[in-house]
């Protein structure tokens, strides 16, 4: 017990060390908070799991872990993609490079499932805009890399 008392348990909160015992499972009673740090989205909560001890934050497995860019900018990002915009637009439009847009979509395309939930509540997008979003930021990221090779290579 801390000098202020029992340290709350998250219920709603799982380990994310898949060698842990409690690995992905909520409400064990197992998750510990462990203050926050600011960023510039707000305040990111962090935690420690009881047993493994594993420290995380909620930003852990989620495709805006360790940016430094606000919330808001990146899924901006990623809603200018959706109306059809190109990589080099939405990185000109945003004032930030595009090697960074191609990140985030990325990410994204890697945490696609964490993304269609936070898309379908803030945005208000269907599925089958989702289903859609997924295929162009493939198609995207593929035309992106093969243009940039090319350019690289072709110059000389």
């Amino acid at each position: 017990m801390g000098k202020r008392g029992p340290k709350p348990k998250f219920v709603d909160v799982a380990c994310p060390n898949d060698r842990c015992n409690q690995f992905g499972i909520k409400g064990q009673g197992n998750i510990v908070g462990n203050g926050t740090y600011p960023t510039k989205s707000g305040k990111i909560r962090k935690y420690i799991c009881t047993t493994c001890r594993t420290v995380f934050c909620e930003r852990t497995n989620t495709v805006f872990y360790d940016l430094r860019t606000e919330e808001d900018t990146v899924l901006l990002a990623l809603k200018m993609l959706l109306n059809g915009m190109s990589l080099r637009s939405i990185a000109r439009i945003l004032e930030i490079s595009l090697d960074t847009v191609r990140r985030w979509l990325s990410r994204a395309a890697d945490q696609s499932e964490a993304v269609n939930e936070v898309l379908l509540r803030d945005l208000n997008i269907s599925k089958v805009e989702l289903e859609q979003i997924w295929t162009i930021v493939g198609k995207k990221l593929h035309r992106e890399v093969t243009t940039t090779k090319t350019t690289e290579h072709g110059s000389g």
